[in-house]
């Protein structure tokens, strides 16, 4: 057995403590959040948030922050999810390597039950849809898939941070 590295062993045993998930709180749905504002909120420095925060960076706690984009509004109207039947599993590495390259799919999960891998994708419209799975998934050895189109996003956001 491989031993950790000092971050996979600061990754594994941290503990929040109520800053840290007072600042997650205060970040998780707006990334952009001036620290001044974040440390008005904890009553700490400026400097203390971009240091706590800096410090769940490193550590793997928060992964990035990210802008979201209005699907629509760049020209695809349709999201669908699908889960996929592998001919032969021992492809799935291949196959995950082949889905990364595939622009429009913005999810891959490991899955358990029917499904060997679930994606989450985004097409033009439901022609396109059909496109892709025909042009640039069925190639990809796939004993076959299952889609299912969403009609709207009722909500989106990030899971609640224990306390």
């Amino acid at each position: 057995m491989q031993a950790k590295t000092k971050e996979e062993t600061m990754e594994t045993s941290y503990q929040l403590d109520s800053l840290d998930e007072k600042i997650l709180n205060l970040i998780i749905n707006n990334a952009r959040v001036p620290f001044l504002e974040v440390a008005r909120e904890c009553g700490v420095s400026g400097a203390a948030i971009h240091q706590r925060i800096q410090k769940l960076i490193n550590i793997g706690v928060i992964k990035g922050s990210e802008f979201l984009i209005d699907t629509t509004k760049v020209g695809y109207e349709t999201c669908a999810y699908i889960g996929i039947y592998l001919k032969e599993p021992e492809d799935f590495n291949a196959v995950l390597d082949a889905l990364q390259k595939i622009p429009e799919v913005v999810e891959c999960h490991y899955t358990t039950g029917q499904y060997d891998m679930f994606i989450k994708l985004y097409a033009k419209n439901n022609q396109d849809l059909l496109n892709i799975i025909h042009q640039k998934l069925q190639p990809l050895g796939l004993a076959r898939t299952e889609t299912l189109i969403s009609f709207k996003e009722a909500f989106r956001r990030q899971i609640p941070i224990p306390k």
